[in-house]
């Protein structure tokens, strides 16, 4: 097994129910965890045997940059569930960080995760 990390990728979204967080785009930063099976892969060195990190990575830009959610929490679940749909996923685990959220705080985050 292996884990494959994504880490910090920077998106700008609709988040929030403010008014202004209606309107505004804001950066939200994800980190994801995805653990799922290497061995065709460190056997093979082809790329035909492998959880593209790319692909998903392009996936989870998309879907974000296109979402409007109130809710950071269900946008954490939302792009788990993105993630999930792979069945070579053994385990994932999803962070999402809304900085300058709050007052005197850097940021604010939910992290899930999801196991078969």
């Amino acid at each position: 097994m292996a884990v494959i990390r994504i880490k910090n990728l920077l998106i700008p979204t609709i988040i929030g129910f403010n008014p202004e967080e209606r309107i505004n785009l804001q950066d939200v930063i994800i980190n994801v965890e995805i653990e799922v099976d290497i061995s065709r892969a460190v056997t093979s060195d082809h790329e035909e045997v492998i959880y593209n990190y790319k692909t998903i990575t392009k996936a989870i830009i998309a879907f974000v940059s296109e979402s409007k959610y109130n809710l950071l929490e269900k946008l954490t679940h939302e792009v788990l569930q993105l993630i999930m749909k792979d069945d070579r996923v053994i385990r994932a685990k999803v962070e999402i960080d809304k900085p300058r959220a709050l007052r005197f705080s850097d940021s604010v985050s939910v992290e899930l995760e999801a196991k078969r």
